[in-house]
């Protein structure tokens, strides 16, 4: 697989949709054992192209559809909702970290005279799955089963798991789709999401797999996102010129925070494209059949533009339809957080990363209250 990480190749990639094509863009890293094909043949798992693996006017429909459950006013007028679930997960978080609220020993921990709180745990799970569900019309699983089907979704299909590991997230991902067969079926009639694309005359099979991807995409990428933002706003140093974590509560600040977040290490870092005919690029021979690796974030110069950051969720006909979204969220999240907690400080040792071939992000944000 050829990787491309120059940002302007990059574009150029995704505007030549005619010689680079999504094909690619959902189908697993590692082949799947027979062991794991089976249990999902059995569960009558399908994903036909839809949405993200898609090109042409159904493609171009769908996404008009879908697009207009995520429009500006939309994103715009939930904002107040952001904050007042941030402010609800919050309350919870500076409860647990008050020492009043210690029912065991800290420093045991690492975190002497204070507890230690998982911010990846205790706020940024919490927030896009609300969210996704009152923009969409489309419920969600409860909270914990809707995390391990995303988690083991995103392992199966963008991981390394051998045939033991994939089985059991074949399990997973069979138990997932159930669902969401439930839930196409329950939502015609409706003016949900699925009930929308129910009655433009998709099939149960098509809607199932924009919405695996889907409800994927619309909470625990933002989920990570928002992880990391936190993890790198209270990190002293982060990166250049960074501010110190109580100034990001100021709205500009935790917004262009984000920003950097995104042009830097973005939750959804690279994403994939096959060569449809033979062609170049950049003076690099390219065959039919090929496939090639976009790097969206971690390659803009120092100089880059205000804009250099929008690769993090695509470019042209494919770009992510919940960008704004994503973006809001995660700067809303990060000014509340700094806002009510301006003492974080991270705690215990450095997080494991989550490190798939388009999806990363600390897999916990440890903070204490730092000492007067």
């Amino acid at each position: 697989m050829t990787s491309i990480s120059s940002p302007q190749l990059v574009k150029e990639v995704m505007r030549r949709t005619e010689d680079f094509i999504p094909s690619n863009a959902l189908t697993s890293v590692v082949d799947m054992a027979p062991g794991t094909l089976r249990i999902l043949a059995k569960a009558r798992f399908a994903l036909p192209p839809v949405l993200a693996s898609a090109t042409g006017e159904k493609h171009r429909a769908v996404r008009t559809m879908v697009g207009k459950f995520f429009t500006p006013a939309k994103v715009m007028g939930i904002s107040e909702r952001v904050r007042e679930l941030s402010a609800e997960r919050l309350a919870v978080t500076a409860a647990a970290l008050a020492p009043a609220a210690l029912k065991y020993g800290a420093e045991s921990r690492g975190v002497p005279g204070h507890r230690m709180v998982d911010m990846a745990e205790s706020i940024a799970m919490h927030i896009p799955p609300v969210i996704m569900a009152e923009l969409t019309g489309q419920p969600m699983p409860e909270l914990s089963l809707l995390k391990r089907w995303s988690q083991d979704s995103l392992e199966l299909f963008w991981g390394w798991p051998d045939p033991d590991r994939q089985q059991q997230l074949a399990h997973s991902a069979a138990e997932f789709y159930g669902w969401l067969r439930g839930e196409a079926d329950a939502a015609r009639g409706t003016d949900s999401l699925f009930g929308v694309l129910h009655a433009a005359g998709l099939s149960q099979a098509e809607i199932c797999s924009l919405g695996y991807f889907l409800v994927i995409a619309g909470q625990e990428t933002t989920s990570l996102l928002i992880s990391t933002a936190l993890y790198r706003g209270i990190q002293k140093g982060s990166y250049p010129d960074a501010p110190a974590w109580a100034d990001l509560a100021e709205p500009a600040a935790a917004a262009a925070h984000v920003l950097n977040v995104l042009a830097t290490e973005s939750s959804v870092h690279t994403w994939r494209r096959a060569v449809a005919q033979n062609t170049t690029l950049g003076g690099l021979e390219l065959p039919a059949g090929a496939e090639i690796l976009l790097e969206l974030s971690g390659h803009h110069p120092a100089d880059a533009s205000p804009t250099a950051y929008s690769l993090a969720f695509g470019h042209g006909l494919h770009r992510c339809l919940g960008a704004k979204l994503a973006e809001m969220e995660a700067a809303l999240v990060v000014e509340e957080t700094a806002r009510a907690l301006p003492g974080l400080e991270l705690a215990g040792p450095e997080p494991e990363w989550l490190r798939l071939l388009s999806f990363q992000a600390p897999l916990t944000v440890n903070v204490a209250v730092r000492k007067p």
